[in-house]
């Protein structure tokens, strides 16, 4: 008879990691380390090396992904830190649709010379795979921002592991409730933790995980020397956001479903895009001018730039001039809470042009 416990579920170990040992009046919360300097002689040394409340965070994150985490002060630090990877003049290969940071990134680093960038499909796998032969790394987001699109992540490793390169995955939308790379093979996973990880729209934040140490220790070295550091209270919000995320995403995701069933069957909404999982739904109306009056329109919708939180957000994309051309001037993103659902849909249903 095997007595050995048995693994704990992903809520559970949400709830559980991170915290400090039991013990009598001992805090269930890791507290907030205000510390610029420490002793001598420890492993902590100086704040911009390490930080306990950071390391509560890393120790959760890293569970849930499979992984050893290294935060950063945001989401593009965390990117910034992947692409340090790449030697000079190296190539990367990255979705044509991406987060407009990432695509900026990437141009402004292509431009200076520092490095070379192949944009892809990444639902054409074949064509990912070619594109990776000569490349330092291969990029992908899946689901891709904000077009939706899935990347067929552990053949993209296995063609890109022969080429030799490494594979990042930006996995913001997905979280590790719904996916986790390196369970595929991948080197590592980005997150943005200011959107679903954190979940209230109230701080900034990014990560980094990892299974090989080479990797980990390179990308804690490019956050020391660059500076790049979550403050201690981020990182203290972090931790109690990601306790909640299988309750609020798993209620999001169920809400975005229920959206998306009417939203494909309205008259106005030329198309509705969905990866089959997550709470982030885009739809595309005829014409800018429609996606428009349809985020002025929402009361209990918020037009914002971000997503991820408990409160409901849209945005139309090409607002913004990095966004890719080739996703429609209509397209609207829709980054569903934890509103009731009908108060989301009359209020999306009041806002649709008629």
């Amino acid at each position: 008879m095997d007595d050995s416990p048995r693994p704990l579920r992903f809520a559970t170990r949400a709830v559980g990691a991170g915290r400090p040992p039991a013990a009598p009046d001992a805090p269930l919360n890791p507290p907030v380390v205000l510390a610029s300097t420490y002793g001598s002689f420890g492993d902590l040394e100086y704040g911009r090396y390490a930080n306990p409340t950071w390391t509560a965070f890393e120790a959760a994150l890293g569970d849930l992904e499979g992984g050893a985490c290294v935060s950063f002060a945001s989401g593009m630090a965390a990117i910034g830190a992947v692409l340090e990877l790449v030697p000079p003049g190296g190539l990367v290969v990255a979705p044509r649709h991406a987060y407009t940071g990432t695509v900026a990134r990437l141009r402004e680093l292509e431009s200076r010379g520092v490095l070379r960038v192949a944009w892809v499909d990444v639902t054409d796998t074949a064509a990912v795979v070619a594109a990776a032969e000569g490349a330092a790394l291969v990029w992908l987001e899946s689901p891709t921002n904000p077009a939706l699109e899935l990347a067929d992540i552990p053949a993209v490793v296995r063609g890109a592991h022969s080429a030799g390169a490494l594979v990042a995955v930006d996995s913001t939308f997905a979280t590790p409730m719904l996916q986790r790379p390196l369970e595929h093979g991948a080197d590592l996973v980005v997150h943005s933790v200011t959107k679903y990880l954190a979940g209230h729209s109230d701080l900034l934040m990014g990560a980094v995980v990892a299974r090989d140490a080479a990797l980990v220790e390179r990308v804690t070295a490019a956050r020391a020397l660059g500076g790049a550091i979550p403050s201690a209270f981020e990182a203290y919000l972090a931790l109690r956001g990601l306790r909640t995320l299988p309750v609020r995403l798993e209620r999001a995701q169920a809400t975005a479903q229920h959206l998306l069933a009417r939203l494909g069957g309205h008259a106005s909404v030329v198309e509705a895009r969905y990866p089959g999982f997550g709470a982030i739904v885009s739809i595309v109306l005829p014409d800018a001018e429609a996606a428009d009056a349809l985020v002025r329109g929402v009361r209990v919708w918020r037009a914002a730039t971000s997503l991820g939180g408990v409160e409901s957000t849209l945005e139309r994309r090409r607002r913004w001039p990095g966004e890719a051309p080739t996703i429609p001037e209509g397209l609207v993103r829709l980054s569903v809470g934890l509103e009731d659902p009908e108060d989301l849909w009359d209020d999306l249903a009041q806002a649709l042009p008629r």
